[in-house]
């Protein structure tokens, strides 16, 4: 007879014995689930009952959440910008900007890294993009080959972290505990102060690095650069503007509350679709006609939103009239330009590989959350969740030491696992222990207790997606290290490229101690909570009354402007002798 307490651990090997083999977790986590499930119900732990909890968790959290509907959307956009030119034009025109100081390549790849991925989202798109683009240039002007692998590596890998990163809305999915959860929304609100500091920890070594080994990073003789004044920095506007239009899109709509991850992932897709039909090069006169019309469409639907569609009922006819006439030629200029990347050859095998892509992706997602899902179903019946509770808050050092042994256990796992399977596995299991012992840390700060754990949730989340990028860059499974490995030249030494990643895994590893010490630049962007109550407050208002007078019960009005009294008798004694109460609301 298997004692109860020992089941979790039992579960927690097996999958681990599983994995080490080579079988596919997805797999690896629905053998163990029903193994252990068939297992607990002969040893009498649970019955046969409680594994109807597995199917219909599997259609009500993973085949019915809309959430996840934006991780096609996401990756689909990223499969699309990863070939329209945009990366390439951006590498150019940064690399000819920067290119008179030293590491002046360095600082474009780490800036369009970080451009490209707020509107990719996927790391292998962008390390190939990128590898392929400026490793060559680089080292044809004399970088150091370590230096140029590590930053190639480490810029692709910021898209993990740089909204709207795959990573995070499965993190937000994954972050829920009976009484709190971190939305999707507060998962982006907090990573963008991370990913700003992430951004300046690889400039600065790259400053530091061309001070110190100023032959390492040279500058670019002048006779390379081809484009200077206005001609420079048109064309590096031709790519910053489309990015950035893009970006709103995507993240402004969702931090504006216009749209839902879902809704702004789908604008996001057909925002990358009309881009690439923008940079073609069969984009001809009538396609610009188009789009033209379609932009002053858009403006004019704007002006009238901004200044006279305060309230629907008041807008005029003919305002009304002209926001539907521009709407219908947004509408048009949107159908013409789809309709045109369906036409042109190049861009439609674009998007079915693009089509190809996501569904690849998709589908491993999907079967790791049904796997997962078996798993966690069975261990919360054997109690894995007491468990895992008792095994962290009994660890020394109070929330400081909680953190500190789950980024080393996330570190290590980051070897073996991707970051999907550790986020499916472990987050769950660890997200109601680490609202449990961060609330408090944040209570003053966020003001109200459901706010502290909402805030805990996301700090939590926001320090493991800034882990996991280490799960990329280190061996023996860095896939951003495999990736560079397909497109770099034979020249190019696998150890060359190993070796160059450490010092960025380094600086990723600082970015955590920096999260995990100053959780104010994840929260502070974060909406706070407060300690008053939000019912409202009782004001009472009494005035003397004389002895021989009987008060009479309280009557209570929503009223802030005048006092209710009770209704007229006979032994009634005056209004203004009477005790008065009033109701406030609370002020907005």
């Amino acid at each position: 007879m298997i004692p109860i307490e020992y089941m979790p651990p039992l579960m927690f090997g097996g999958l681990v014995l599983f994995m080490l083999v080579g079988f596919p977790v997805a797999f690896s986590l629905l053998a163990v689930g029903l193994s252990f499930g068939l297992l607990s119900i002969e040893l009498g732990f649970f019955n046969v009952a409680f594994l109807q909890a597995v199917p219909q968790r599997i259609f009500g959290s993973v085949l019915a959440n809309d959430l996840l509907l934006a991780i096609p959307f996401f990756t689909f956009m990223g499969a699309i910008l990863e070939k329209c030119g945009l990366a390439e034009d951006m590498l150019d025109s940064m690399g000819q900007l920067f290119g008179p100081i030293r590491g002046g390549l360095g600082y474009s790849v780490i800036i369009v890294g970080f451009i490209l991925g707020a509107i990719t989202g996927t790391v292998a798109a962008q390390v190939i993009a990128m590898a392929m683009i400026s490793l060559p240039v680089m080292m044809r002007y004399g970088y150091n080959i370590r230096y140029t692998t590590g930053v190639l590596a480490a810029s692709g890998t910021i898209t993990q972290l740089v909204p709207p990163s795959l990573v995070l809305v499965v993190l937000a999915d994954q972050l829920k505990t009976q009484t709190s959860s971190a939305d999707v929304g507060s998962m982006y609100l907090g990573a963008w102060g991370p990913s700003l500091v992430q951004i300046a920890l690889f400039i600065l070594y790259t400053f530091i690095l061309s001070r110190l080994k100023p032959d390492w990073l040279p500058a670019v003789p002048k006779e390379a650069r081809t484009l200077q004044g206005w001609a420079l920095w048109k064309k590096c506007l031709q790519g910053i503007i489309p990015s950035a239009v893009l970006i709103f899109m995507v993240l402004g709509t969702m931090m504006l509350g216009i749209a839902t991850p879902t809704e702004s992932g789908a604008m996001g897709a057909l925002g990358a679709i009309i881009l690439a039909v923008l940079r073609d090069k069969e984009f001809n006169k009538r396609d610009k006609l188009a789009f033209r019309v379609g932009l002053a469409g858009l403006g004019i639907a704007l002006i009238i939103g901004l200044f006279f569609y305060s309230d629907a009922n008041e807008i005029s006819k003919p305002a009304k009239l002209a926001l539907q006439i521009a709407l219908v030629l947004v509408y048009v200029a949107i159908v013409w330009l789809v309709t045109r990347a369906y036409r042109i050859a190049d861009l439609r095998a674009l998007i079915t590989l693009g089509y190809q892509s996501t569904m690849r992706i998709t589908a491993m997602v999907v079967f790791i959350l049904i796997g997962s899902t078996c798993f966690s179903v069975v261990f919360q019946g054997v109690d894995g969740g007491v468990w895992v509770e008792h095994l962290f808050t009994s660890l020394p050092g109070g929330w400081i030491g909680f953190l500190l042994i789950v980024n080393l256990f996330i570190f290590f796992l980051a070897f073996f696992l991707d970051f999907f399977e550790i986020a499916f596995i472990v987050v769950p299991m660890l997200a109601p222990v680490a609202e449990k012992i961060l609330a408090p840390v944040l209570l003053e700060s966020m003001g109200s207790p459901q706010a502290a754990s909402s805030a805990a949730l996301v700090w939590f989340g926001v320090m493991l997606c800034v882990n996991m990028q280490t799960s990329f860059m280190h061996p023996p499974f860095g896939f951003a290290l495999f990736y560079l490995r397909g497109v770099a030249p034979k020249e190019v030494k696998s150890s060359d490229i190993y070796w160059g990643a450490l010092p960025w895994v380094g600086l990723q590893m600082i970015m955590v101690v920096l999260v995990m010490c100053f959780p104010v630049m994840v929260t502070a962007l974060l909406d706070k909570g407060s300690d008053k109550p939000v019912s409202g407050n009782l004001v009472i208002e009494k005035t003397v009354n004389e002895p021989d007078v009987e008060a009479k019960p309280p009557v209570f009005s929503e009223s802030t402007e005048k006092p209710a009294s009770a209704p007229a008798t006979p032994d009634t004694p005056p209004e203004e002798e009477q005790p008065k109460f009033q109701f406030q609301e609370p002020q907005k």
